[in-house]
């Protein structure tokens, strides 16, 4: 799996998401992705308990620990990357979380708009 070019959806290098719990389909604590990666977990979002109740509603459990994966579970203040179409489908519904922009991988912007990311953008 050759990993995309490291560059956010302003043109710079893609920073940290998250590394407690780390995040991003390659678990490197980035963004990126790859042609592997169908979701696009693309998206850095800041977790809510509105939009992780919103995730489990519509089928993707975020915030339940999984141990068999070694995954704890997604409380609200962390960092994880999201599919960005489930950033969308968020952001229609009205619970869309905060976004890191620096932390956002380009490809995003292939599903989501940059002016509704950037609706969504954590201040810095």
């Amino acid at each position: 799996m050759e990993m995309d070019k490291s560059i956010n959806v302003l043109g710079d290098a893609l920073v940290v998401c998250g590394t407690d719990p780390v995040t991003g389909f390659f678990r490197d604590g980035h963004c990126n992705t790859c042609a592997a990666d169908q979701g696009s977990h693309t998206v850095c979002a800041v977790m809510t308990k509105e939009f992780l109740a919103y995730s489990k509603y519509v089928g993707n459990d975020l915030s339940t620990p999984r141990p068999e994966f070694g995954f704890a579970g997604l409380k609200a203040g962390d960092p994880w990357c999201l599919c960005a179409s489930r950033f969308l489908q968020a952001h229609d519904e009205g619970c869309a979380p905060k976004v890191h922009l620096t932390a956002t991988h380009k490809r995003a912007l292939e599903i989501v708009p940059l002016q509704v990311l950037q609706q969504h953008a954590l201040p810095g």
